[in-house]
């Protein structure tokens, strides 16, 4: 089951492919908006689908989360197609947030029902894999995205945006096919709002996803404007990357096997993600182009394993933390983390790192290693409180096909 749930996420992923490579280009040069427009609009979206993303949590929680993720997946096709239609930067904005909000609900539902479809000992290994299958998904939305980047036509645009609706709506009839997850109802609504230890962990976690626009944004930016290396470089480290989640992300969830062995991983994961920064600032003497190139693929291949065993150790805390009855609103809140970096971590990485140089990269390596050593405090905390200790358990789930 968790196959089919690993093929709805590979077509879904790569419409999102797609859409991310096109999107920006097409809302500028067809739908005619600026570019500090389109920023707005996206900045707005992905706050509101922050907190979308919770309370579509909940939702799949008193509803169930196969049913949730299945209307969420038609809803964000239809969002996809509605954005064709939109000219208008006020229409445009309001439905950014409704594709933001139902991609946010989307995950989280998908989340609650792999937690419904597998035990605890498995569930990390099993989001190890749908993320390797979202990565290679990702690659091949990306690859056909380029191609049209490359014919450059409004239509070969549209055409992409039009991949991405089919994709999402197979992915909704993919998921259709599974058994309904219902999880037990409960009193309580927006519980994970008053729990402070997980809180915690969500922020830490955020802080350690800054390496998110570090990748997309930042890494590309001093390539072209403070290295001697070829530009082509910034688009063979984002294959680098994906390319070795594809091929090792499985392999080091396996090491995430309780909640100790996680918070290991998450603080390991800052201090490679340290030595990451740290080659990447040695880059800003000048050294000739293939040094720095090769200083450039040293940093992002740490980078990128720095990024697996992060993404293995907040697999394991998130889902063990979460009460079972209500993993839909916890994973909700959790990927807010998300969120707050694609907010936060442009404006923020661009002034510190390209406007600091050397020193700016040091910064941010530290604060990395900062958060990695206090995800270790943060899930002792939470065990400690017990806010959350039937996390592990699934004894109250149960199945209806």
């Amino acid at each position: 089951m968790t196959r089919r749930l690993a093929y709805a996420q590979l077509t879904s992923s790569i419409g999102d492919g797609g859409f991310l490579v096109v999107s920006a280009l097409y809302f500028t040069q067809v739908v005619g908006l600026s570019a500090a427009r389109v920023g707005l609009a996206l900045t707005l979206a992905w706050g509101v689908g922050a907190v979308a993303g919770v309370a579509l949590g909940h939702v799949a929680d008193r509803l169930g989360p196969r049913t949730t993720a299945v209307v969420l997946a038609a809803a964000t096709a239809a969002s996809t197609g509605v954005l064709l239609l939109t000219r208008d930067f006020t229409a445009f904005v309001v439905v950014m947030c409704l594709y933001a909000s139902f991609q946010s609900g989307l995950q989280a539902s998908r989340q609650a029902l792999l937690a419904g479809l597998t035990t605890p000992r498995e569930r990390t290994r099993a989001r190890a894999r749908i993320q390797s299958t979202a990565n290679a998904g990702i690659a091949i939305g990306a690859a056909a995205g380029g191609f049209a980047l490359h014919l450059g036509t409004e239509a070969a645009y549209t055409a992409v945006f039009v991949l991405d609706v089919l994709c999402f709506l197979i992915a909704a009839a993919v998921v259709a096919t599974l058994p309904e997850t219902v999880m037990s109802r409960t009193k309580g609504k927006f519980d994970v709002l008053g729990d402070r230890p997980y809180a915690l962990i969500t922020l830490i976690n955020a802080v350690m996803l800054l390496y998110m626009p570090l990748l997309s944004l930042i890494i590309p930016l001093w390539i072209v404007q403070r290295t001697e290396a070829p530009t082509w470089l910034a688009a063979a480290l984002l294959v680098l990357n994906t390319a070795a989640v594809v091929l090792f992300q499985v392999r080091i969830a396996r090491r995430a096997t309780g909640l100790g062995q996680a918070s290991k991983l998450v603080e390991h994961a800052g201090l490679v993600l340290f030595a990451s920064c740290a080659v990447f600032a040695v880059t800003a003497f000048s050294l000739g182009a293939w040094p720095a190139a090769a200083l450039l693929v040293a940093a992002a291949a740490l980078q990128v394993l720095g990024e697996m065993m992060l993404a293995s150790g907040a697999w394991e805390i998130s889902f063990s933390l979460a009460p079972a009855d209500r993993q839909g609103q916890y994973q909700g809140f959790f990927s807010t983390g998300t969120a707050v970096a694609r907010m936060v971590g442009p404006a923020l990485l661009t002034t510190v790192v390209l406007g600091w140089g050397a020193l700016g990269w040091l910064l941010v390596g530290g604060l990395f290693a900062v958060a990695g050593y206090a995800m270790g405090p943060a899930v002792r905390w939470a065990r400690e409180k017990n806010s959350t200790s039937s996390g592990a358990m699934t004894d109250d789930l149960y199945r209806c096909v």
